[in-house]
């Protein structure tokens, strides 16, 4: 954790509030990350949005990354905003590489419910607790997702 992400007020109050749920933290250019472990998500995510020092209600992108060849190889990543406090938070989950899945957000904040389709449809990443958790952009019968790095480039055939 780089020395102003430790001094960072929303990672010190996450601290007080949940001890050890922050695995990393990094401020780049003003902008503050956190990386959050899997099974801490929906706990983290439920502070952030509830506590009125925090209050990040509005989820303003969610998307994946694959970085293939390396492990983990997938993240997660969740754009927050707090209107309140006018304050951008970036939150990013790392996933194996066999059989990537974490917590739904859609009870947390209900706007990721496409997100979340997309990912799983383009990366194939699980989320546990997601009320419609089917293809969203490609047909079902699609093999594949089309996002990921091995993905041949014209298909598969």
């Amino acid at each position: 954790m780089n020395a102003e992400a430790q001094n960072h007020p929303v990672i010190q109050r996450l601290e007080t509030l949940i001890p050890g749920a922050v695995e990393e933290g990094q401020v780049f250019r003003g902008e503050l990350t956190l990386w959050i472990p899997a099974g801490r998500l929906r706990g983290v995510a439920e502070v952030l949005r509830d506590d009125p020092e925090l209050s990040f209600k509005y989820l303003s992108d969610l998307t994946a990354l694959d970085h293939f060849p390396l492990e983990p190889r997938f993240e997660t990543v969740y754009h927050l905003y707090s209107i309140e406090h006018n304050r951008r938070l970036r939150l990013k989950v790392r996933l194996s590489g066999d059989n990537p899945g974490v917590d739904s957000m859609v009870p947390v904040w209900p706007g990721a419910i496409a997100f979340e389709r997309e990912i799983f449809d383009l990366f194939g990443i699980q989320f546990a607790g997601h009320p419609y958790l089917v293809r969203i952009l490609l047909p079902d019968d699609w093999e594949g997702h089309p996002l990921r790095k091995d993905y041949p480039t014209e298909g598969y055939r």
